[in-house]
């Protein structure tokens, strides 16, 4: 267990300063890869990132980034997101002075949810809206993450939050899908009281109702480290060269073994988890294996499985 030192409130300036300097520094290192041409010229051709390393934009992260974009948006419930869009009618129309527009948007959206309560009875909260983004701003260099968790901890023993906060964000490398649902054990008593409001003329107050419901629409997120991501995309190709090229499949399942221990370091995965120990336990087999001539397929593939199976763990979570 990791132990705290105590530390003036008065040197916390001075770590965020430490924090600024990390994340600058470690902004400029990516800059150069980040945003490369779209069209690269034959004279400068797109940076190669060599066995292992991350580019960016990076093709595995995209394409798990897009995969569940389109699960994400498919769970969306078109009845819910329409109830919200009356719901803004509603709105609208209040503003500009039409009662009956008003009334007959807010009848339309509660008719819509009585039917969703009669159709998902045991349901709390309907999808209306997705986001899928792809954060990764935690530096690359270990001590320079160790630092900033050392910041991170003595800020919240300081009771600091807002500083914890902001040294947090900067430990962040991950795909997060952000969900908006709709609560339907409040929603519906909105929208009745907005429609009494606004039959007994209190317009404005009955435009107050239907926006907080709009406002506290419940926010979920869904988390896939991207280092566990790119662990998987190593052993994938180290399961492609692992006769042809056995020395770049080496060099892959330590970048993999790098990957799965930075995601411990940012906080996915604890180091005494039963998942964490396993998976590097299977790498290492696999690399003395490779060594010799034993036939490696099976290995290989419990050990995608494996990952794919903590991938799946760690973004099933929902984080509220």
């Amino acid at each position: 267990m990791r132990v705290i030192p105590e530390i003036p409130r008065i040197l916390l300036p001075t770590l965020l300063v430490i924090s600024a300097s990390i994340t600058a520094g470690c902004n400029s290192h990516r800059s150069a890869t980040q945003n490369p041409p779209s069209n690269p010229s034959p004279s400068q051709p797109a940076p190669a990132a060599s066995p292992g390393q991350q580019q960016y934009p990076n093709p595995d992260v995209e394409k798990q980034r897009e995969e569940q974009k389109q699960q994400a948006q498919g769970s969306l419930n078109p009845d819910a997101m329409a109830a919200i869009g009356d719901t803004r009618k509603a709105i609208d129309a209040i503003a500009s002075g039409d009662k009956n527009k008003a009334m007959s948007a807010i009848e339309e959206a509660t008719g819509k949810i009585d039917i969703l309560l009669a159709r998902n009875p045991a349901t709390a909260l309907l999808p209306v809206d997705v986001t899928v983004e792809v954060i990764d701003v935690a530096p690359l260099d270990d001590k320079d993450v160790e630092r900033l968790v050392a910041a991170a901890e003595a800020a919240v023993a300081l009771h600091d939050f807002p500083a914890g906060r902001l040294l947090l964000y900067n430990l962040t490398s991950e795909l997060r899908v952000r969900t908006f649902n709709l609560p339907l054990a409040s929603y519906p008593d909105a929208l009745k009281q907005a429609a009494r409001l606004l039959g007994e003329g209190k317009n404005s107050d009955a435009s107050g109702i239907l926006q907080t419901a709009l406002n506290t629409l419940v926010v979920v997120d869904h988390v896939t480290p991207i280092p566990l991501i790119l662990a998987q995309a190593a052993v994938g190709t180290a399961q492609k060269l692992r006769e042809s090229d056995k020395a770049t499949a080496q060099t892959l399942l330590t970048a993999a073994s790098n990957q799965l221990k930075r995601c411990e370091e940012l906080g996915y995965i604890s180091s005494d988890s039963h998942d964490y120990k396993s998976l590097n336990r299977e790498i290492s087999d696999l690399q003395k294996q490779l060594k010799g001539t034993a036939n490696t397929t099976e290995p290989f593939e419990r050990l995608k499985a494996d990952i794919a199976g903590l991938l799946k763990k760690l973004s099933g979570k929902e984080h509220r």
